[in-house]
């Protein structure tokens, strides 16, 4: 069973990176770098929502919502600065998963097969993220948060 939720988070992995690789060489990189912003967001507020609808205690919700929290930051870390930060957003949340939600007491409300498949899926996303930076192989960076300097030719 582990391994199909394995292999299952990782062809919705290579789903997600292709079409943000897409996005990233059709329309500008940063779009392609929102849409897995967008979506660790997601994958951080799920456990938001399975502690709500398993009616685990306040602490637990209150745990689940500052792991939502942290995985914003490293969303808008990444989307507005280095894709690094994305990455890394995407390379920890695993820990989350398997340490707090498969292994530990999260399991009693947090989905085995979202816990084991978002091991797969997490680190083909941060990978695909550091690779294709690093390879640059997203085309052109049009991050409004980082504009390309221009040379001006000044006129006396």
């Amino acid at each position: 069973m582990i391994g199909q939720f394995l292999l299952g988070g990782a062809i919705n992995a290579l789903a997600l990176v292709i079409v943000a690789y897409l996005l990233s060489r059709s329309v500008g990189e940063i779009y392609g770098r929102a849409l897995l912003a967008i979506v660790l967001v997601i994958a951080g507020g799920a456990y938001v929502g399975f502690a709500v609808a398993g009616n685990a205690s306040g602490l637990w919700f209150l745990a689940e919502l500052v792991q939502a929290v942290a995985l914003g930051a490293f969303a808008l870390l990444g989307l507005r600065g280095s894709p690094y930060w994305l990455a890394a957003g995407w390379a920890i949340h695993p820990l989350w998963d398997v340490v707090l939600h498969y292994l530990g007491a999260g399991h009693t409300f947090a989905p085995e097969a979202w816990a084991i498949s978002c091991v797969s899926f997490d680190l083909l996303v941060a990978a695909y993220i550091a690779l294709a930076h690093r390879l640059g192989l997203t085309g052109r960076s049009r991050n409004p948060a980082r504009p390309v300097p221009h040379r001006q030719k000044l006129v006396h």
